[in-house]
This record gives structure tokens, sequence and C-alpha cells, in this order.
């Protein structure tokens, strides 16, 4: 059992006049098998768990460690976490021209695995899982999400997932932007993903429509840069019928959009 642990994180953001402390003391653990939902109010600190934990060079880790199995990830390069097994769906997944959908998942893979994979199970692993995202098959030679839609980028990110197979995930409002189908699309993909039993899923949101496709074993509320409360799945159905007030005391609504 893999476990990815979190110990009083603290991270500062540059901006243009100084650092500011985003984070101020996060405490998680998640280990294999589990999904924890992250859920909290805009600016509550969310993605810059994210971002700082993938290594991001905008935020800086002013204290406290991640941990991967006992293994320090602040001290590995960007690379080198992704080979260590994590991995990082963005809520804006960034275009590259010029480079196509299949020269980059193959290039990913042979740096995660160690080798580069044999062409012909290859192109049927890549062929099997752009029909389970129901990715048209064109796709493979568009350079990585120029021109996509948002929904083709967030299937583009699970896509990548899927082949990548990392031990722990961390997608940053994967449901952004998505409309039903797509959302249903992106799920089942994330279900795919943890249902082996053998991953990690750290899932942060905004909103709890998600939840009803992907179920949570906990649910943790983020407010000024901390966890200020955990809890099981009913603790996301609370947040759906009452917003983040009793946590932020500002009526920001967690409802579906």
């Amino acid at each position: 059992m893999a476990t990815l642990e979190i110990k009083d994180l603290h991270v500062s953001v540059l901006t243009d006049d100084a650092p500011k402390e985003i984070l101020k003391g996060v405490n998680l653990t998640v280990r294999s098998g589990e999904t924890h939902a992250i859920m909290g109010p805009n600016g509550s600190g969310k993605s810059t768990l994210a971002y700082a934990i993938a290594g991001h060079p905008k935020y800086q880790v002013t204290s406290g460690s991640v941990q991967l199995d006992g293994e320090e990830v602040l001290e590995m390069s960007v690379d080198e976490r992704a080979r260590a097994g994590l991995f990082l769906a963005m809520q804006y997944p960034v275009e590259v021209p010029g480079v196509s959908m299949s020269n980059f998942l193959r290039s990913a893979a042979t740096s995660v695995r160690g080798e580069a994979p044999q062409v012909r199970h290859w192109v049927k692993e890549v062929k099997q899982a752009m029909s389970n995202l129901d990715i048209e098959p064109g796709f493979a030679e568009r350079s990585v999400n120029e021109g996509f839609s948002g929904g083709e980028k967030k299937r583009h990110e699970i896509l990548q997932l899927d082949l990548l197979k990392p031990r722990f995930a961390i997608l940053d409002e994967t449901d952004s932007g998505l409309d039903v189908d797509a959302l249903r699309v992106v799920s089942d993909g994330v279900n795919r993903y943890t249902e082996p039993g053998d991953k990690g899923v750290l899932l942060i949101t905004h909103y709890t429509r998600v939840l009803n496709h992907i179920r949570p074993d906990h649910v943790h509320v983020f407010a000024d840069g901390r966890v200020v409360e955990s809890g099981g799945p009913e603790l996301a159905d609370e947040l759906e019928s009452s917003g983040y007030v009793r946590f932020t005391g500002k009526k920001e609504a967690a409802a579906q959009s």
C-alpha cells in the first residue's frame, strides 16, 4: 500500500510585490485505494496545494513536507515526481503547438515506464483508451490541446491518466466547464483508473455534482489555506445544502452549476 503524506505544508505564491502565503499548514494523508475530495470556496488554496505537490515554480514551499512512501517529494524535480508516480490533471490544461497527442503520450509513457512501449501493443492500448473516453481517432495527430474545447482538454487529461497509470492522481477541478455528457465520460474514466483498488486520488472541486459520479471515501473542507474539517461523503451532502458559510462566514454556495 502506497501513501502520500502532506505534513504542515506552508506555501507562498510569488507576486509582483512580495510572496503571499496561501497554504497555512496543510495536513493530509492519502493511501492507495482511497479517494479524497477537497472542497472549498474560491481562493481557499485548493489549486495551490495541487501545484505545490506537482512542483510548479510559481509556488514556493516555505515549510512542511510532502512524502511519497517516506521519500521527500519536495526534493524531487518535476519529472522525478512524475516517474515516482504522481500525476496532476490541471484545471486549465495548456496547449503545446507542434507536438501531436500521439507523440506526447508515447514520450510520457516512455519516461514513466522507463522504456518505450512496443508499437503494436501501444497503438492498441491508445485506441482502446481513446474509445473509452469518446475521443475521435483523428485527435491523436492534432497538437496537444490546440484548438480543443474545454471538455476535449479534460478528456485528454484523463486519457493520460489511463495510459500512465500513476500511483496517485491529483485532479484539479477536472469537472470545471464540463457539460452533463462530458462529466459522465470523464468520471467514468476516473472510476476505471481507481477500480483495481491500488491507486489514490486527490479530487479538488468547487462543486458537489462530480461527487455524484465519483464517490469519495473522505471529504475535506478547505478554508483560508488549511483543512478546517474532514468527514465522509455526508460532509459533501451538507455542503450541497448549506454551502461554506459555516466555515467562512460568507454565503458562497457549493451548489450544483
